[in-house]
């Protein structure tokens, strides 16, 4: 197992060019990872990296010694953590990535079931706004929307979301209520803008029947994160376009209401993601299994359409 760790180190030192960022994926500090890689080195008898102050860059021999093990890797250390559920139960450390908003209202409150059922199981959740890299980052799953299938990444559909329009009764008590999209053009609107491409993003809308409308709302406030969004439009101080799942709940108590719910946005599928190995870690696959099964008991699908 020794052998194991410092041959993963070197995988990973190799793949990232970084002793550190390696370190991050491992869970290590840097100097244990350099450690390994030194260890592996000398049961080698060969030099496996140049290094440098700023970046590491492999031998000759360590270029065919990552072609030879690199693959192999995988496998392995997944036949290792399928090994433990013969015991019984999966074990090891879960890495899942979880967006801000989502992750805490709608994931977190689950924490306490899956630990039950998996007590060998140890959750490392990162809570975080940005594309990931799974494989690059050792992440073993994702739950989100709009991240890139790279390859040896899949993704399997939870949900299809959409943006509805809302607003607060506040807002709401002096104006008549919109019979059109046009009605609500000339609203202070709150608007948010691309974490990704940085522009301010037009309300792009739909019918049933496929009807398409493009508005250039009036900016009144400019967000960028859609629970903020909803938390301003809760507080009156503008109409919004925002994603079912984080409009569910203020539609529910009342504090935000639904305008023209003929019509409604696309924001494309919401998905688990976890990497297409064969021999899938016991861990990932039970929590795969988990969260597809409280989406299906819990109907969030039917609840986060807005058609």
């Amino acid at each position: 197992m020794e052998t194991l760790a410092s041959i993963e180190s070197f995988v990973r030192s190799a793949e990232t060019s970084s002793f550190s960022a390696a370190a991050r994926m491992l869970g290590l500090t840097p100097a244990a990872v350099s450690k390994n890689v030194a260890t592996l080195e000398g049961k080698l008898g060969i030099r496996l990296f140049q290094r440098s102050t700023r970046r590491l860059t492999l031998t000759e021999a360590g270029e065919a010694f990552l072609l030879e093990v690199s693959g192999g890797l995988d496998t392995v250390q997944a036949a290792l953590a399928n090994a433990s559920s013969h015991r019984g139960q999966p074990s090891g450390t879960l890495k899942v990535s979880l967006a801000f908003g989502f992750g805490r209202q709608y994931i977190l409150p689950l924490l306490t079931e899956f630990m039950r059922r998996y007590p060998d199981i140890q959750p490392d959740w990162r809570f975080e706004n940005r594309q990931v890299d799974l494989i690059n980052e050792g992440i073993d799953a994702a739950i989100g929307g709009g991240i890139e299938l790279a390859r040896g990444v899949v993704a399997r559909e939870l949900a299809r979301p959409h943006l509805v329009l809302v607003a607060s009764p506040q807002f709401l008590a002096d104006k008549k209520l919109p019979k059109t999209l046009a009605d609500v053009a000339g609203w202070d609107a709150i608007v948010r803008r691309s974490s990704n491409t940085g522009r301010i993003q037009p309300w792009q809308l739909r019918d049933k029947q496929n009807e398409q409308m493009l508005i250039e709302p009036k900016a009144r406030l400019i967000l960028n994160d859609p629970e903020a969004i909803c938390d301003a439009a809760r507080m009156g101080l503008g109409a919004a376009l925002v994603p079912t799942p984080h409009a569910f709940n203020y539609l529910q108590d009342g504090s935000l209401v639904r305008l023209l719910p003929k019509w409604y946005g696309d924001v494309g599928p919401l998905s688990i993601y976890f990497t297409s190995s064969k021999l899938l870690p016991a861990k990932t696959r039970a929590f795969v299994d988990f969260i597809v099964e409280h989406f299906r008991q819990a109907e969030l699908a039917k609840k986060f359409s807005g058609a």
